[in-house]
């Protein structure tokens, strides 16, 4: 079979919400075919075969990655769990999709990324908020200077309400609230603005919600060495939500309010963007439909024809650096910290 036909053969562990949407994609996607499944929930392995009913399923994910029937394995168990996970893939020589964050500290990415590049495997974490209709179109307006040159940049995700109590709301699972939506929304940052990081700094606030350990309000501040600033919020105590999106340039502006329509989760639908211009004049811009299944698309000439990914370890890794950063600035009440990046 040529390279540019060969199929890879592909093994989804656990399968929750986001691996119906792995199996979606993958059933769409030439060139890639799923024949795994594993998960300890029977009722997620069924859920599994009606999308996919030909799969073989395991309810132990090591017999899966022993089988000898993946190519690549799309790895979606809770955070505290991606390195060892992907290490167990990759040294059976098994190329890995990672759920974000890529892991839980930066000396993990870096023992992971090692591992890949001596095995020659792709290790690449699905950042699939930089594909969403609202950022591709921000960003095509920003690369495409109806702003000038960003200089501040905020982003914003919550609200007031109860955090859930499963995995997403817990410290010692999620790694903090900090890097449950800054995996997100850092990784929107520095796809961006681009040079030099020179400071990192984080606050958390626990104040309310007690049944939970990650934050009740989170913020992270990042300086470019260049002058320009973003901060990322996250919080579960803002009775009134600030925009997605307030980005401000040396020529313009672009606001991203949330939808009303999308009522108590206004992360489901994509913001309504607004450009201000110096003139005093300002438009509502029209979200452009991404490509759909890029990601995946990419992961398929990546492993065929070696065609770089839009999306790069070394870019997620550095996500896990700032936030670790954060974390590292907010046990001191908002220290400034440099962090280790690759860029």
């Amino acid at each position: 079979m040529s390279e540019s036909s060969r199929t890879i053969s592909v093994g989804l562990l656990a399968y929750g919400a986001i691996g119906d949407e792995h199996s979606r994609a993958i059933a769409a996607t030439p060139g890639l075919r799923l024949v795994a499944v594993a998960d300890t929930n029977p009722e997620r392995l069924a859920a599994a075969q009606v999308l996919a009913p030909d799969v073989t399923t395991f309810a132990d994910s090591t017999a899966m990655l022993d089988s000898g029937l993946l190519e690549l394995v799309v790895i979606s168990t809770p955070p505290n769990s991606h390195y060892q996970w992907a290490k167990e893939s990759l040294a059976r020589g098994i190329n890995v999709i990672l759920e974000k964050p890529m892991a839980l500290t930066v000396q993990e990415c870096d023992e992971l990324m090692e591992l890949a590049a001596a095995k020659n495997l792709l290790l690449v974490v699905y950042q699939n908020r930089r594909f969403d209709a609202d950022f591709v179109t921000m960003k095509k307006l920003i690369d495409d200077g109806s702003i000038g040159e960003v200089f501040s940049y905020e982003s914003f995700v919550g609200g007031y309400s109860k955090p859930c109590s499963y995995w997403h709301s817990m410290v010692e699972v999620s790694g903090g609230a900090i890097f449950d939506w800054g995996s997100h929304f850092i990784d929107q940052i520095l796809a961006i603005i681009p040079g030099k990081v020179d400071s990192v700094t984080g606050i958390n606030q626990k104040r309310l919600w007690t049944h939970v350990t990650n934050a009740d309000h989170a913020d992270v501040s990042i300086t470019f060495a260049g002058g320009a600033r973003a901060t990322f919020t996250n919080s579960d105590l803002a009775a009134a939500r600030k925009p997605k999106f307030y980005v401000l340039g040396t020529t313009g502006a672009i606001i991203g309010n949330w939808d009303p329509a999308a009522g108590s989760a206004p992360a489901d639908l994509p913001a309504i963007l607004t450009v201000y211009r110096a003139d005093g004049s300002h438009e509502v811009i029209a979200n452009s439909a991404p490509t759909p299944y890029s990601f995946h698309k990419g992961v398929v000439e990546y492993l065929n024809h070696q065609t770089p990914m839009s999306v790069t370890t070394a870019q997620s890794r550095d996500v896990v650096a700032i936030m670790q950063a954060a974390e590292e600035s907010a046990q001191s009440n908002g220290r400034s910290v440099t962090p280790s990046l690759l860029r």
